[in-house]
């Protein structure tokens, strides 16, 4: 094997340095930078969009604030719309509640009326009957018939008791 024999030792470290060298060089002069700037190049990139990404953050939370300001805002003005239509029905419905209590207790008054009216013609008609049936009562009785004034008399002394 040449590799082991010491006599091509020389030689071989020679050329084992010349291609480390070249090597080195090249990777010093082309391909670090080439990574180097790729690197700075995504570095770059990676902070423009996390910088981008804090803008967009910021705007939405900015867009949230405002919305949920807006929604505060909006049931603000629905509950004191919704108060005020409770109020306003409420002020009509006293003004229906207070119509209709006057008209029923004006048809109450005027049922009332005609209740007494027909009772006061009942007890009239009643007192007629009532003497008719005590005159002929007496008349089959005692076969006379007796005077009306004083059959009127009867019936409202009956009455009384």
């Amino acid at each position: 094997m040449p590799q082991l024999n010491p006599l091509d030792w020389a030689p071989q470290l020679i050329w084992l340095l010349i291609t480390f060298g070249m090597l080195y060089l090249l990777m010093v002069y082309v391909a670090l930078p080439r990574i180097g700037g790729v690197i700075e190049a995504r570095t770059a990139h990676i902070a423009k969009d996390l910088a981008a990404a804090d803008k967009l953050r910021r705007q939405t939370e900015e867009a949230i604030a405002a919305y949920e300001q807006a929604l505060a805002e909006a049931k603000q003005k629905a509950h004191t719309i919704i108060e005020e239509g409770r109020t306003k029905l409420k002020q009509e419905t006293a003004k229906e509640r207070a119509k209709l209590d006057s008209e029923l207790a004006k048809r109450g008054a005027e049922a009332e009326a005609r209740i007494n009216d027909a009772r006061i013609s009942a007890m009239r008609d009643v007192n007629a009957v009532a003497a008719d049936v005590a005159a002929d009562i007496v008349r089959k009785l005692i076969a006379v018939a007796p005077a009306k004034a004083e059959i009127a008399k009867a019936v409202e002394a009956a009455r009384k008791e």
